[in-house]
Formats: structure tokens, C-alpha cells, sequence
């Protein structure tokens, strides 16, 4: 059984908010063509049929649909892309939904659908409700915190399952425990937390909300903090990071590529059927085709593919002699200064802080979750 992952923008990189750190709106300034559009029902159809056609008896098709915000692609695209599946996905192949979304355009019919076709919904909420609305705006500069949260009642309501991404800047990294506390009274939702982006051409920190190494590893070991205490008192509160470094040190296999030390683990489809390898890198120079004209496997297996591969897989030279190598694992390429061994991870110091004070407790935890 093998698991094929699109990551899929139906709506490319449109989005009804301004948020001011937004990567993608970066990503998109920086190649030919800002935004592919909604996807039309004959590139969802083409992709549905490429992976059909790479999928075998057994195996898991998992499409996540991001943006920009998908949801832009309205609600009849979500109902026929389902319907679609029906028809095209053969009856042994299991397929999974997930969707990234601002909450915007959720609403009790959107819920609804979410909750009948078991999507696993990630809504974005950073931390509190001034660190919010701070940087999470809408296209007349105010804040969104007040309308994220109702999205989550409707999703709780109708019963969806839901997790919360939090983007870690710069203010938000002094007051951890401040973030932890307000993300659970909204509830018990899975949490993941992110490290902020600057912009690609932009040097390292120069932005407002840049987070910096020292204030990122002030924020994983205050977050920590919040985390094992209630763990000690039986309360386990699912953060994505920590519960793959427990995974990891309990003899499994981590949930994201990013803890896995490899690359290319998913394909991305944009919203003209283009084809990328990584959200990350959804630039001109490692296009991989077009899913209404290229298959799968010719996409995975193309030469530029394989050079991203070949670069995500090697470590910077700084990883050989870390002992923190086999947890850590090198990170995400995203945060290197560049690929390859003359390359190193920025935000490095801000592990190596972590490890230092939290290894023992994550031990003592990951024995005994084993």
C-alpha cells in the first residue's frame, strides 16, 4: 500500500484577506504568472483521472486543498470535485480530504459539507485575539479574530474535524504560554505551530513580524512548558512538531516532511492543473509539467523533480556533527540559507535550545506513549 498526496490550489493564490506575512502571496509575486485562477472542472477532472491512474488496489489518495484560500473556488466546485471521485476513483483506492482555510466563507452549509464527506478542516488562528488581528486583515485593514472563531463554532456545531495553524512571528514568540492558553479555550483542537516566513528576496529578520532563532526557541521552550504540564496531569494536547519528535523517538515514522529529512513526498497541483513538488517552491524554475498533459509518475520521475529530490535530501554540513541530527532531522529546506552542505537551517540555534532543555521530558513522554 502506498499513500499519493496532491496538495491542490483551486483557487490558486486568491485570497479575500490581506494578511500581511502571507508566503504565497510572496511566492506568486516572484513568477511569471501571479495567480492560475479557479480551477476549472476539466483540469479537477483530469487530475482525478491522473490519479486513478497512479493509484493501485489498496492504496490512499490524500488531496488537501489550499490556497491562497480555497474556499474562493465556491462550494458547488468542492460538491462536483466529491462527486467526480465517485465515478473516477476506483472502488479499492480509499481517498482522504483536508482543507487549509482563513474561515472566511464557512458557514453552517459549508459545515455541513465538511462533516458529511469527513473532510479534516485546519483553520488559521495566531494565538490571541490581538497578535490576530494584527497581522490576519481584511482588504479594509480590520481584524478577522472575531469571524475565524465563528467559523469554528459552525465546524464544531456540525461536528468537522478541526485543528488550528498558528503562524509564530516575532511578537507572538514572547508570550507562549499566553498563545497555548487562548488556542485551548476555543476548544480541544489539534495545534500546529509554524515558523513565520520572510519574504523570499528579503534578508533574513528584516521584516516587522520576522521571528528570529533566539524568539523561536524562547517560544518552543515555553510552549513546552504549557504542553508537559498538562501532560503530567493526563491532559494531552496534540502540537504537530512535538508529536512528531515523539514519534520519532518512539521508533516511528514522523507526519510531516519536514521531520523526515526528505523532500517530495507530494505533488502540487495549481489552479491551471501546473504541477510543483513542494508549497514551498512554487516557483517557475521547478515547474514539473501540467496534470491535464502529464501523468503523475512522469511528473514525480521528470529530471527536475529529481533534482529537487536530490537537493532536499542532502543535509547542510552543520547536521553531521549535530547530536541533535537523528530528532531534528535538518528541517525544512524553506528555512535554509541555501540547498546543500553550504547551506544551513536559520533557525538551528533555536532547535539546539530546545533540545538542550526539553529532551529529557520529550523522552520520558515519547517511553511512555511507546
Amino acid at each position: 500500500m502506498k499513500q499519493l498526496t496532491f496538495l491542490v490550489k483551486p483557487a490558486s493564490s486568491l485570497c479575500g484577506l490581506r494578511c500581511r506575512y502571507c508566503f504565497y502571496e510572496d511566492v506568486a509575486q516572484c513568477r511569471e504568472t501571479q495567480s492560475m485562477g479557479i480551477m476549472s472542472h476539466e483540469t479537477a477532472e483530469h487530475l482525478l483521472r491522473a490519479a486513478a491512474q497512479a493509484a493501485e488496489s489498496g492504496d490512499v489518495i490524500q488531496i488537501t486543498f489550499q490556497g491562497g484560500e480555497p474556499t474562493l473556488a465556491g462550494l458547488d466546485f468542492f460538491r462536483d470535485f466529491v462527486a467526480m471521485e465517485g465515478e473516477l476513483i476506483p472502488s479499492g483506492v480509499t481517498v482522504n480530504h483536508s482543507i487549509q482555510t482563513n474561515g472566511m466563507a464557512v458557514t453552517a452549509e459549508w459545515a455541513e459539507f465538511f462533516q458529511t464527506n469527513r473532510f479534516l478542516v485546519g483553520l488559521s488562528l495566531d494565538g490571541t485575539r490581538d497578535l490576530h488581528d494584527a497581522l490576519r486583515v481584511d482588504p479594509q485593514g480590520k481584524g478577522t479574530w472575531n469571524r475565524a472563531v465563528a467559523a469554528l463554532h459552525e465546524l464544531d456545531k456540525a461536528g468537522v474535524e478541526t485543528n488550528l495553524l498558528c503562524v509564530v512571528t516575532g511578537p507572538m514568540a514572547r508570550s507562549p504560554q499566553k498563545v497555548y492558553q487562548s488556542l485551548n479555550k476555543l476548544g480541544n483542537h489539534p495545534l500546529q505551530f509554524i515558523p513565520c516566513l520572510d519574504p523570499l528576496e528579503a534578508p533574513r529578520g528584516s521584516m516587522p513580524y520576522s521571528l528570529s532563532p533566539q524568539r523561536y526557541g524562547h517560544f518552543l521552550c515555553g510552549l513546552f512548558d504549557c504542553w508537559y504540564r498538562d501532560w503530567q496531569a493526563g491532559r494531552y494536547v496534540s502540537i504537530r512538531l512535538f508529536d512528531d519528535y515523539l514519534r520519532i523517538l518512539a521508533g516511528m515514522a514522523p507526519s510531516t516532511c519536514a521531520a523526515s529529512g526528505a523532500c517530495g513526498s507530494y505533488l502540487v497541483v495549481e489552479g491551471d492543473g501546473s504541477l510543483y513538488p513542494c508549497d514551498f517552491f512554487v516557483l517557475d524554475e521547478w515547474y514539473l509539467g501540467n496534470i491535464n498533459e502529464t501523468g503523475v509518475t512522469e511528473a514525480m520521475n521528470s529530471p527536475r523533480s529529481q533534482e529537487f529530490l536530490a537537493q532536499g535530501h542532502t543535509r547542510p554540513q552543520a547536521c553531521s556533527s549535530c547530536p541533535y541530527f537523528a530528532i531534528c532531522r535538518g528541517g525544512c529546506p524553506r528555512d535554509w540559507t541555501a540547498f546543500g552542505p553550504q547551506g544551513e537551517n536559520y533557525y538551528c540555534p533555536a532547535f539546539r535550545q530546545f533540545f538542550d532543555y526539553a529532551l529529557p521530558r520529550l523522552r520520558q513522554a515519547a517511553a511512555a506513549l511507546r
